[in-house]
């Protein structure tokens, strides 16, 4: 029933207002509803009558207006809990003065509102309505709270964010691939650093980061291949390039102990590697390093970097080509090739030794047989032996050796699509189209020789992706 009391507190602190004052001590609260425009009406005399207007609002006030026992609906968004406890209503003039201001309060948490007010004109039944009146002040609206003006709040508020939509692995990203000759390592650097990350930047982070983009040679034998470079590359949510970096695998002692010097282990304690020197350097990246190695499977790793960087493409331009004509030198050319749909295809890993795998589906892959013809490699054995001719008679045996293993795996497993990788091609045209020249020959044009530009690093790339994965899982 919509009643008001004449006395005694209202319901969660409200008392009775009377001049616009809280009575009763409690602390105010706002109503649950935007109150009416004009809660409170200033007595103006009209020309002629009582000298006051007959509304609704001072029929409350003195205690005039009564409602009868139908009950009013509760509040516009209130359940249960919203309800006013059922209250008498004012009687007769003799009221308190102060019983009319609690009516007011009791209707308006009640779901009773009087009735708007509009300066446009005369109302539909042609009476003219009193013009809008202001909000009392404790009703003004209110400024918004202050932005952070500190910069490097701002910084932790937009990385709190940005956790909150994606884990991310702590700077600086890695991947490497460590193999029996080579270690390749695939380093992301940022390139949509802020100015307030770059002031809370560490000096250990900022050092290598400088050291890694500032050099094309590491040492003697360290090389950043620069033109191999992916750039505006987005990963895990963040833009820059990826750069991509070799050096000897005997260096890697070198290497560590570059890491302990700069105190990588305070940026990382974990590294993801690929490789069979994961398993033969372990031990020395947590001794001399303090840092862990987070050892992947080779063939995963390899597999799942070629497929993505595939898919991001080189700089613009595809990742796979092949060369047409080759069995003629003088029209044999380079040429793209899509491998939007690679599957099935045999892939032939030809670093210090040769892994054949068949490659059905990107979880879907057996390796099919492979070889060791790494002694060149060696130094002993080369002295051993003679120079230039030995040398190019050795290479081409190796390719042929290869060429014909990958025929005959391809023949087998019912596949006309080879792609040769590994760093055994890095730099080696000979190789490359003598490949294509013996799959091209002995397949009567059936079998046709793919490669990729970035021949050696699809292992330290699938490293990387691994890293991020972890994250995610954590």
């Amino acid at each position: 029933m919509l009643q008001a009391a004449a006395a005694g507190p209202a319901r969660g602190g409200q008392g009775a207002e009377e001049a616009g004052e809280p009575v009763g001590g409690g602390e105010e609260r706002p109503a649950r509803h935007s109150p009416a425009p004009a809660l409170r009406l200033l007595n103006r005399k009209p020309q002629g009558g009582s000298g006051q207007i007959k509304t609704p609002e001072n029929d409350l006030q003195l205690g005039r207006l009564s409602r009868g026992p139908r009950a009013a609906p509760p509040a516009s968004g209130m359940g249960d809990r919203g309800r006013q406890p059922e209250r008498s209503a004012p009687h007769a003039p003799g009221a308190p003065a102060d019983a009319g201001a609690g009516a007011v309060n009791g209707l308006l948490h009640n779901g009773f509102h009087p009735p708007r007010l509009c300066s446009r004109g005369p109302a539909s039944g042609g009476d003219t309505a009193p013009p809008r009146l202001p909000l009392l002040p404790e009703l003004q609206p209110q400024p918004p709270p202050p932005l952070h003006d500190s910069p490097a709040k701002k910084c932790r508020l937009r990385r709190r964010m940005d956790s909150g939509k994606k884990n991310r692995p702590p700077f600086p990203w890695f991947g490497m691939d460590i193999g029996g000759t080579l270690v390749k390592l695939v380093y992301f650097e940022p390139k949509d650093i802020t100015a307030e990350e770059e002031q809370e930047e560490v000096e250990n982070l900022k050092s290598i980061r400088k050291y890694l983009t500032s050099n094309t040679a590491y040492g003697k034998t360290g090389i950043r291949d620069v033109h191999l470079e992916l750039k505006n590359l987005t990963m895990c949510g963040r833009k820059g390039n990826l750069h991509f970096i070799r050096f000897p695998s005997c260096a890697m002692h070198r290497f560590i102990q570059m890491g302990s010097e700069k105190n990588f282990s305070s940026l990382h304690t974990t590294l993801c590697a690929t490789g069979g020197g994961a398993f033969k350097f372990e031990e020395d990246f947590r001794m001399i390093a303090d840092l862990q190695l987070h050892k992947l499977d080779e063939l995963d790793c390899l597999i799942q970097g070629l497929l993505y960087v595939d898919s991001v493409g080189f700089n613009g331009k595809p990742e796979c080509y092949y060369f047409e004509n080759p069995t003629n030198p003088e029209l044999c050319q380079k040429k793209p090739y899509c491998l939007d749909n690679p599957y099935p295809m045999l892939l032939v890993n030809m670093g210090s030794g040769v892994s054949i795998l068949a490659v059905y589906s990107k979880d879907n892959y057996k390796r099919v047989t492979g070889t060791s013809f790494g002694n060149m490699m060696s130094k002993e054995k080369r002295e051993s032996i003679s120079k230039e001719d030995l040398a190019r008679a050795t290479l081409v045996t190796i390719t042929n050796n290869i060429g014909s293993i990958a025929r005959m795996c391809a023949l087998n497993e019912n596949i006309d699509r080879v792609v040769f990788v590994g760093n055994f091609l890095r730099i080696n045209m000979v190789s490359m189209k003598l490949l294509a020249y013996a799959m091209d020959f002995w397949s009567k044009g059936q079998l046709k020789a793919l490669f990729l530009e970035h021949e050696g690093y699809f292992g330290a790339v699938g490293a990387l992706l691994e890293l991020f994965k972890m994250t995610d899982e954590q």
